[in-house]
């Protein structure tokens, strides 16, 4: 089983999280951040993904340090479960709609942090995350993950909708980049031998 666990504190934040890339999508998110711990829950669902975050921190301030550190504690998960990479695909991507809204990402677990997302919202939050950091939600998982992310959301109307969407395709693409191709026995998925 391909799994981490990482404990990450600071004078903002305390997360215990636990991930198992060969799971069944079980997840038990307590964030203190409710439209977090719901988007959170869909990329453990749909990537089927085992992931378990306790976290506290300084919520009292704004929920910004919050989002920002459960983002860096996951990709730091993701990039230890993986482990060297060896047999993985490697790049993955996702289409999924939620309603009228469409979402895409593309993921290629390549050992070089980028993120791009492209998204219009309607609003200045959902629920207590303020739309403003979906984005770096995304970039902040690419860099400890050491992953390229894509990630866009063609329409939608409902920002609600929106981010469910492109929070089930970023699941979808990375169950798909870290499954294993028997294929490759081993070799890691690069010109250059290493990841």
């Amino acid at each position: 089983m391909r799994t981490s666990t990482i404990q990450r504190k600071t004078h903002e934040t305390d997360i215990t999280l636990s991930l198992s890339l060969d799971g069944a999508g079980k997840h038990d998110i307590q964030t203190g951040v409710g439209f977090l711990d719901h988007m959170l829950a869909h990329v453990a669902v749909h990537g089927l993904f085992d992931l378990s975050v306790k976290a506290e921190g300084d919520l009292h301030i704004d929920p910004h340090h919050m989002i920002e550190d459960t983002a860096l504690v996951l990709g730091q998960a993701f990039d230890e479960a993986l482990g060297d990479r060896k047999g993985i695909v490697r790049m993955g991507s996702a289409y999924v709609p939620m309603d009228e809204s469409l979402a895409f990402v593309a993921v290629d677990l390549s050992g070089r942090p980028y993120a791009v997302v492209q998204a219009e919202w309607h609003s200045p939050a959902i629920g207590q995350f303020p739309t403003s950091l979906i984005p770096h939600f995304i970039e902040s998982f690419a860099v400890t993950a050491r992953a390229n992310v894509h990630a866009r959301v063609l329409y939608g109307r409902d920002d609600h909708h929106q981010c469910e969407a492109l929070f089930k395709a970023l699941g979808r693409a990375l169950d798909a980049a870290a499954m294993f191709d028997p294929r490759r026995a081993g070799s890691v998925p690069s010109t250059k031998g290493s990841l």
